[in-house]
């Protein structure tokens, strides 16, 4: 008999968007999650318990898509007001801004590298951009519908995208030419992605089916129809051997790859699911839905041998409906086995609760940092720093939740420093002036980098030049 770590358990559930959760992305650090929902906030949550979380705001419309850039330094979101904004994941909350397409964008992706990055939106294009110098480089048309989806392969050199014309399009960034198009679709669809080496990618559609290609030899290897209605997202595991995907029908599916069945149906979300990913290393996924909840689960199951897994579904309850296969990957055969192959998991009743309490939550825009803030927002900032120093300093420390009201985002509402910290007002100036020196270091920093960017940019076009230059003369 297995053991029961086997199981995804409930690690977080964090309640602060005020409408429909729309993606969500782990930073490569394992220690931020980033969230973004249709309430027009970017949130950023840390997963260091009794930690606070920050709500962004910049965007004038829902916000459709996000994801950290491979550093972690960055964050990128796009938005159904036509931009795509480039956030700093900390208190500062900085940003910049650029209209990146004439309609909706729904998607935005950073390179492995993080030197590029790829929008795809309603105007039924996709872009690709230099991160650093926030330039337009190129563009891929061919979809006639809105494009939902758009993913660099892991080495950058190709671009999946998927549109509600119910074709996936691959693309070639260097001849900007698309090399293929799928059409097995009978929805549109939602999301498309490469799996970790890059030879297939999944798309998740609203025909309730989930589909993977190996794009080698451009022939549809698996094929799911576990869910009763729309697949909205998808995420490989790591190791590329699992499948996480989530619907309408309010559940997430693990699929096993290497044996082509489902592993898991897990319930926690009280409406439709609309995003889904793994983190970085696998051990841990994220799920946002409808129900404005953002659920955080450890994986588990792949800390322990994969057959022990397999011995594991022996003994499973409640089964779904086994996977419909159409063709499987050729590494190894597939045999179907008889007898249950899921287990049905219920943060409410078969999970042990490990819901965090709601995180306070710092409210983060232009108002809050513009140079006119009040003496109060000054104090809030002083009273922000003094509690990360403290709560570095004793793990048991609570965070004062004194200062900006999240709701209101009242700045008024910050009651004097002296009176709930006992810090005398002298040293609560010392501390904002603090503040606003390290906030002109940072910036400083900043655009240092970006001037190195800039400069690494122009070296390597004149060395590319030279390279061209010799070329010629030998020919």
């Amino acid at each position: 008999m297995a053991s029961a770590l086997e199981d995804p358990n409930l690690e977080h559930n964090f309640k602060g968007h005020k409408d429909v959760v729309t993606s969500v992305d782990f930073n490569p650090n394992n220690k931020q999650l980033a969230t973004t929902s249709i309430d027009k906030c970017l949130m950023i949550w840390n997963l260091k318990p009794q930690t606070r979380a920050y709500r962004f705001t910049g965007h004038k419309d829902a916000v459709m898509s996000v994801h950290f850039s491979p550093s972690g330094h960055l964050v990128a979101s796009a938005s159904r007001d036509k931009t795509v904004r480039l956030w700093t994941p900390n208190v500062k909350g900085a940003s910049t801004t650029f209209t990146a397409h004439s309609a909706v964008v729904r998607s935005v992706n950073f390179s492995r590298d993080g030197n590029f990055l790829v929008t795809a939106a309603d105007d039924k294009s996709i872009k690709v951009w230099n991160t650093h110098q926030k330039r337009f480089l190129l563009s891929f048309k061919g979809h006639n519908n809105w494009v939902r989806s758009a993913r660099f392969s892991p080495d950058g050199r190709l671009v999946v995208s998927c549109s509600d014309d119910r074709t996936v399009k691959i693309w070639d960034t260097v001849s900007r030419e698309c090399i293929n198009t799928f059409t097995e679709h009978r929805g549109f669809a939602n999301f498309v992605d490469f799996n970790p080496s890059g030879t297939c990618i999944g798309s998740a559609g609203t025909d309730n089916t989930v589909k993977l290609w190996d794009i080698r030899i451009n022939k549809l290897l698996q094929h799911y129809q576990v869910h009763s209605a729309s697949v909205n997202c998808l995420s490989f595991h790591p190791s590329g051997n699992y499948l996480i995907t989530a619907s309408s029908d309010c559940t997430l599916k693990i699929m096993d790859l290497l044996e082509g069945r489902l592993l898991y149906t897990l319930h926690g979300h009280q409406g439709p699911v609309i995003a889904v990913t793994f983190s970085r290393l696998g051990e841990y996924f994220a799920s946002g839905g409808s129900d404005s909840q953002v659920l955080v689960w450890k994986t588990n199951f792949d800390s322990i041998p994969y057959n022990h897994i397999l011995k594991g579904l022996d003994i499973r309850t409640n089964p779904d409906p086994a996977p419909h296969i159409t063709d499987i990957h050729p590494r190894i055969p597939h045999l179907r086995t008889s007898g249950p192959q899921t287990i049905q998991i219920n943060p409410g009743t078969h999970v042990a609760d490990m819901q965090s309490s709601d995180p306070p939550v710092v409210d983060i825009g232009i108002d809050f940092f513009s140079k006119h803030k009040s003496r109060a927002a000054e104090s809030h900032c002083a009273s922000l720093i003094t509690n990360e120093v403290n709560s570095s300093l004793d793990p048991s420390c609570q965070v004062c939740s004194h200062g900006m009201d999240p709701a209101s985002g009242d700045p008024g509402a910050t009651s004097n420093l002296e009176d709930h910290t006992g810090i005398p007002s002298t040293l609560a100036n010392t501390l904002g002036h603090i503040v606003q020196q390290l906030d002109v270091l940072t910036q400083t920093v900043s655009i240092l980098e970006q001037r190195l960017s800039m400069t690494e940019d122009k070296l390597q076009e004149c060395l590319d030049n030279q390279q061209t230059a010799q070329q010629v003369k030998s020919s």
